[in-house]
C-alpha cells in the first residue's frame, strides 16, 4: 500500500504545532496540551462575544486546523453572548481547565501571541467589538490605555 501525503493537511498541522510551540514559550510552559487548552479557551470565549460576521472574519485568518477548533461547539444562533468581566473569566477558566487566578496572565499572553502571528491590527479591531471590561482581561495594561 502506497502512503501519500496531503500537503494542505500537513501544512496546517505543522503551522498549528509551530503556533503551540511559540505560545508555550510565551506562557512559560513545555506542556503543549495546556497551551492548546488556553488557546482554545481564548478562541471560544472571544468568539462567543462576536457577531456571526465578525467571528467569521476572524476565523478566516486562522490556520485550517485552528479554524476547526474555533468553530467546535459554536452555535451561531446564540451569539453574541454578552458576559460580564467575571463571567468571562469564569468561562475562560472553566473551558480551558485552568485556575481562575491564571486567566489575567494567560488571556493577554494569548492576545499578544495572536497579534504576532496574525498582526496586531485585526486582532485589536476584533477585540474592540467586545465590552470594555472584557477587553481589559484580554489586553495588557499598556493596551488598555488605548480604550
Amino acid at each position: 500500500m502506497s502512503h501519500t501525503r496531503v500537503q494542505s493537511i500537513e501544512h496546517t498541522v505543522q503551522t498549528t504545532n509551530r503556533w503551540l510551540a511559540h505560545l508555550s514559550e510565551a506562557i512559560g510552559t513545555e506542556d503543549r496540551d495546556f497551551s492548546q487548552r488556553v488557546l482554545r479557551a481564548w478562541l471560544h470565549a472571544v468568539r462567543d462575544g462576536l457577531t456571526v460576521q465578525n467571528g467569521a472574519n476572524f476565523a478566516a485568518q486562522l490556520p485550517d486546523l485552528l479554524r476547526g477548533v474555533y468553530y467546535n461547539g459554536w452555535d451561531p444562533n446564540r451569539v453574541p453572548i454578552r458576559r460580564s468581566r467575571e463571567e468571562f473569566v469564569e468561562y475562560f477558566a472553566r473551558s480551558g481547565r485552568i485556575a481562575l487566578h491564571d486567566v489575567p496572565k494567560l488571556a493577554p499572553a494569548v492576545t499578544e501571541f495572536l497579534c504576532g502571528e496574525l498582526s496586531e491590527s485585526p486582532v485589536m479591531h476584533l477585540l474592540e467589538r467586545l465590552p470594555h471590561d472584557v477587553r481589559a482581561v484580554l489586553w495588557r495594561a499598556e493596551k488598555n490605555d488605548k480604550g
